[in-house]
């Protein structure tokens, strides 16, 4: 049976993660996942109307962000550690949930719901395909361009010093590339000022640590994938064949001119998405 209790946090294996718990209580739970460089607030728009249809969030802090989770070593943040973070805790909630994610949460969300069908009712993956499609896309489409900054990323030191050195180039990325300037802002503070920087970008760091073979798990969870026109780091064909890892049922939804940052910039629209899903 469910608990009906608000949770703060859910801690694994010695790491604290914060969750931003609300809406009805006894309402089926939808954990949503965040990307980088966001954290669960990036979900302050959408939640709202989840939460009147009747929907209880649960926002979690990542691994990397939460200031109680944040360990040192790069292959703490590979995939499979990543997705058993989400799963325990929709065990807090019942053993079940509908499980939404955003750009790295995306990809978290992909991999709950193949390493632990039997967690995940739904899956709405945003802005990221299927972890093994994107692998593939690297190779049959302009990926490899869009993600030149993975690449940054991996490099020790660097991306620190970047970001904290030439605040006004690095800021400048992320609004070329739809970011808005409160948003850039809140990245200033959440991250940088709290000093998550290096350890958010454990899930960078660890993707040359992680087996290949582990992304090659199919999904049986009802799929929705949401993919937006004007995002500068995701192509469309990872979005368009991600279908071919999903035994269950599958949709892909396009926004037109909206950039990667769905969830803030058309919270609506995604909404509108998570909630079709879900009320299947």
């Amino acid at each position: 049976m469910r608990t009906e209790r608000r949770i703060s946090t859910v801690e694994r294996d010695g790491l604290v993660f914060d969750v931003l718990d609300e809406g009805p209580l006894d309402g089926e739970p939808i954990v949503l996942l965040h990307g980088w460089p966001d954290r669960p607030t990036t979900w302050r728009e959408v939640t709202p109307i989840l939460n009147a249809a009747g929907y209880r969030t649960l926002a979690k802090d990542r691994r990397g962000f939460a200031p109680g989770a944040r360990p040192r070593r790069r292959r703490d943040y590979r995939l499979p550690e990543l997705a058993a973070d989400v799963a325990t805790l929709i065990d807090e909630v019942g053993g079940s949930a509908h499980v939404v994610g955003h750009d790295w949460g995306a990809a978290t969300a992909w991999a709950v719901a193949g390493l632990h069908p039997d967690h995940v009712r739904t899956l709405t993956a945003v802005s990221v395909a299927h972890p093994a499609v994107f692998m593939e896309s690297m190779l049959r489409s302009n990926q490899l361009l869009k993600s030149w900054y993975m690449a940054l990323f991996n490099l020790p030191v660097l991306p620190e010093l970047l970001v904290r050195t030439l605040p006004e180039w690095f800021d400048r990325q992320l609004v070329k590339g739809g970011m808005r300037p409160e948003d850039v802002a809140r990245f200033r503070h959440e991250i940088i000022e709290e000093g998550a920087l290096a350890s958010s970008l454990g899930c960078y760091r660890a993707v040359l640590l992680t087996d290949p073979r582990v992304t090659r798990f199919r999904v049986s969870a009802p799929t929705t994938m949401v993919w937006s026109t004007d995002d500068v780091a995701l192509g469309r064909w990872g979005a368009e064949h991600s279908e071919e890892w999903v035994d269950g049922p599958f949709e892909l939804v396009v926004l037109d001119g909206v950039s990667h940052w769905i969830p803030t910039e058309d919270p609506e629209a995604l909404a509108d998405a998570i909630l079709a899903r879900v009320a299947r």
